[in-house]
């Protein structure tokens, strides 16, 4: 029996998926993908003779639509997602679909916006004794509203680093919400198309990254990162490799006779 295969295409670099992802978007003969999000150069990968359809403009229906015709025809199909499709994917109610209909479908991971971004920027998003929790989280939204206990005015008590997605065009709430948890000093970074040829970054704070953003006119595809790991390198070193920590990989060596 054919089989659906979600596969999360990175952030936009072409270079950042997995081996996996490639093979599959090479071999199917149905290739599904967001072409608001995913590059032309992923779905290049697909061979010739493959029904390659750009989900864009589809409703669910739509697209759950075209996953039936292939199956009925024996044909797998790489249903092809930016970033990774565990975070905002939107991919919940297509495998709700394919449960109902009996249709076999798995899963391969990407690298998602907030890991790419980090790797761009060089910056690790926990450091010890600044913060060892990311919270990833986004605003209200016209299609998807916050459930109760998780605004950023109650998540921001933390003050851990957040990476906020989704939500450039509500940077006036973020920092409201995180300026009397955070600090108006606290750095903010605004990533803008990671992984694109047109990435490019804003840095500030809370007092000043609002009006930096409406310089630019940036309404989408950007990620928030919002924490004091941004601004540390006066952090204290991990345990992990001090010379006097033990574990079971370096154990304590005996000391020599004299």
């Amino acid at each position: 029996m054919s089989t659906v295969h979600f596969i999360g295409a990175g952030p936009g670099d072409p270079e950042l998926i997995t081996v996996r992802a490639k093979r599959l978007i090479e071999t199917c003969p149905v290739v599904l993908y967001a072409g608001s999000l995913v590059p032309q150069e992923v779905v290049a990968l697909a061979r010739a003779d493959a029904r390659v359809i750009d989900t864009a403009p589809l409703h669910l229906d739509q697209i759950i639509a075209e996953m039936q015709t292939a199956q009925a025809a024996g044909q797998d199909v790489a249903r092809v997602h930016s970033g990774d499709p565990s975070i905002y994917g939107a991919i919940a109610e297509q495998m709700r679909r394919l449960d109902a209909l009996g249709i076999p479908y798995d899963v391969t991971p990407g690298v998602p916006a907030f890991a790419a971004a980090a790797a761009m920027l060089k910056s690790e998003l926990t450091l010890p004794e600044v913060s060892q929790t990311i919270i990833l989280t986004r605003t209200d939204g016209e299609a998807s509203p916050m459930p109760a206990g998780e605004s950023l005015a109650e998540l921001g008590r933390a003050r851990a680093t957040m990476a906020i997605h989704l939500s450039v065009r509500n940077i006036h709430k973020v920092v409201a919400d995180l300026t009397p948890h955070y600090g108006a000093d606290c750095p903010v970074v605004v990533v803008y198309r990671v992984g694109w040829p047109d990435q490019h970054t804003i840095r500030g704070t809370l007092a000043d990254i609002k009006a930096k953003v409406k310089e630019t006119k940036i309404t989408r595809t950007a990620l928030i990162l919002v924490g004091r790991v941004f601004e540390n390198s006066d952090f204290t070193d991990s345990r992990l490799y001090a010379a006097d920590h033990q574990h079971v990989l370096r154990p304590k060596r005996k000391a020599a006779r004299g």
